[in-house]
């Protein structure tokens, strides 16, 4: 048998794409499955053929192999640009493509064993027998396989890089232009010699060993622990190809013999630990599922509290505020006060969770605009100076001169600016805290500094963590959520700045530095 490695790799090639056809169908019992499979098949039916053409030692039956595995060749093209448009879902748009495309396929499968195909193998370069194309052939290339195969990749190509694509279709999309393109140089590398230019070495056919890997991922819609599953029956298919080409090289029928029933025992427990894995998969996948659910029903009721609190909190103000519903008296509105107080910690405690949730979640909507971070710290210093000074704490505003306009998102901004000032006037019993505002040549420099509790040397791995806060943190604020920080750290990045808390210790007060760029690029 001549050229044993190649007509081993080409078998190879055939067997690797009908495992991984079988594999896409049996996860994904779909019309786009079903394609993945035919389009596997009719892979399958090229190289397989392929590689008995390459180990005939007589002309004719070369010839008649060659012929052999067009029918194949035939159907490849269609059935990708078939898979192609079901994957991105755009297949309502290509309806008249696919019938063009399903009609020439049909008219060239016809003449697919005649001469008009391949008239005849000659040698060429070290190959005893190769094919030489004839019209026919010449027009199938140029008219669905290259065609084919070139759209193919542009709409792959366009989705892997494009942001309006959804980002799990993205990164399939990924996976498939791999493998796209190493079966078009594998496939191409065949074409020279059929038309007699010994040029491109068909050697690189060998590629189509690997790209049906990429194919199979890419394909799969993959949920979030599949990835061991893939591992696992790559791991256990290389292993049955690796036994059963050592059962084809091998001339003795002894060892043929060995190797086949080694085959056999490794076909039966690969069989048994590919089920054993995925069922583990599935109960995991099973179990992140339901704390998904949990998650999101957490959501939605922090969002209802949120709502039934500050209801409850506008009615407290209306209450005390409106003569329309009687005079409020004396010795009630300390308790309508303290409602009102504690009803609004209470609507700040639940959007603090939420707002960590949201931009842990990358749900976080900014609307970038025009800003003035002078006004953003100007508008939430009244409210928090009263507090703090009801504490009987020194509060002092300082702001340099200077143009504060950028861009960006008011209502994150003015969260992250108010969550730190708010820290501060909460975490410091006696003393005072002085908000400052500059500016330099490239970035502003916002900070807060108190004379609080500070931070002990412990706790700072913790800050700007979900839930992230000290060990006395509730002695102090029993409202402490350790989600603020957290927030501002991810509104601040996003407007592609940095945040910091620095402490010499406990009893030693704390500083909050936030450093934005005075130019904000908006991203895309």
């Amino acid at each position: 048998m001549q050229f044993d490695w190649y007509i081993l790799g080409t078998i190879l090639s055939g067997l690797s794409s009908a495992f991984f056809g079988c594999l896409v169908f049996f996860y994904n019992r779909s019309k786009t499955g079903f394609i993945f499979l035919a389009f596997s098949f009719a892979f399958s039916l090229w190289t397989l053929p392929y590689a008995i053409w390459l180990s005939q030692p007589d002309a004719g039956d070369a010839l008649f192999w060659s012929r052999m595995l067009n029918l194949g060749a035939v159907l490849i093209p269609i059935f990708y640009i078939h898979w192609i448009v079901l994957i991105l879902k755009v297949e309502s748009q290509h309806k008249k493509l696919l019938v063009v495309g399903y009609t020439a396929t049909i008219l060239y499968a016809l003449f697919s064993f005649s001469p008009f195909f391949i008239n005849t193998v000659v040698p060429i370069a070290e190959f005893p027998f190769w094919p030489q194309a004839n019209i026919l052939y010449a027009a199938f290339l140029f008219t669905l396989l290259l065609p084919f195969f070139t759209y193919g990749i542009f709409l792959v190509g366009r989705a892997s890089f494009s942001r309006k694509t959804d980002p799990i279709l993205r990164i399939q999309s990924r996976y498939i232009l791999i493998g796209s393109i190493m079966s078009t140089i594998g496939g191409i590398a065949n074409f020279p010699l059929m038309f007699g230019i010994p040029f491109i070495a068909p050697q690189l056919t060998l590629l189509t060993i690997f790209h049906p890997m990429f194919w199979a991922y890419g394909s799969m819609r993959y949920k979030i622990l599949n990835v061991k599953t893939i591992a696992t029956e790559i791991l256990v298919f290389g292993l049955w190809i690796f036994i059963l080409a050592r059962t084809i090289i091998f001339q003795r029928t002894t060892d043929q013999l060995i190797e086949g029933i080694l085959l056999l025992i490794t076909i039966f427990f690969g069989v048994f630990l590919i089920r054993s894995v995925d069922k583990e998969v599935e109960q995991r996948e099973a179990l992140t599922v339901a704390n998904a659910g949990q998650e999101n029903l957490i959501h939605i009721i922090s969002h209802q509290i949120k709502g039934y609190l500050a209801k409850s909190r506008n009615i407290f103000a209306e209450l005390l505020s409106e003569p329309a519903y009687g005079p409020v008296s004396d010795a009630a509105k300390p308790m309508l006060n303290e409602g009102f107080r504690s009803l609004t910690e209470g609507v700040e405690f639940t959007q603090q969770i939420l707002n960590a949730s949201n931009v842990e979640k990358g749900t976080t909507q900014y609307s970038i605009q025009s800003v003035d971070i002078r006004s953003i710290v100007e508008s939430i210093v009244p409210t928090l100076k009263e507090v703090a000074e009801k504490k009987g704490l020194k509060f002092k505003l300082d702001i340099k001169d200077g143009d504060y306009r950028t861009i960006g998102d008011l209502i994150q901004m003015k969260e992250a600016f108010r969550n730190l000032i708010d820290n501060s006037v909460h975490y410091t019993p006696t003393g005072g805290i002085t908000v400052s505002l500059a500016r330099n040549d490239d970035k502003f420099i916002f900070t807060v500094q108190d004379t609080g509790v500070g931070i002990a040397e412990e706790d700072k791995p913790k800050l700007f963590t979900k839930g992230g806060r000290g060990a006395d943190s509730l002695k102090i604020n029993i409202n402490s959520t350790g989600y603020g920080l957290f927030f501002v750290k991810k509104v601040i990045e996003a407007h592609q700045g940095t945040v910091r808390v620095e402490s010499e210790g406990k009893g030693k007060g704390s500083m909050s530095t936030v450093e934005l760029p005075v130019k904000i690029e908006p991203k895309p």
